[in-house]
């Protein structure tokens, strides 16, 4: 079963996972929040979800691009 935990973490951008390390709450709790407002305003976090997870992937992408080694 933890695999599947961790595939699934790795193919859902880790956004959840990236913030419970941060503010030391347990990612469980925050995936539950994302899934209740997601019902309660109708979809609307999933924006955010998405905005986040788009800013973490450009945020390694700038440091990849910034590696002092260059490869030939």
């Amino acid at each position: 079963m933890r695999k599947l935990q961790y595939f699934l973490e790795k193919q859902a951008f880790g956004v959840c996972t990236r913030i419970g390390s941060k503010m030391e709450i347990p990612t469980a709790t925050i995936r539950l929040y994302f899934i209740y407002s997601s019902f309660l305003t109708f979809g609307s976090p999933i924006l955010l979800y998405l905005g986040i997870a788009f800013w973490m992937n450009f945020r390694n992408h700038l440091r990849r691009s910034r590696n002092p080694v260059w490869y030939y």
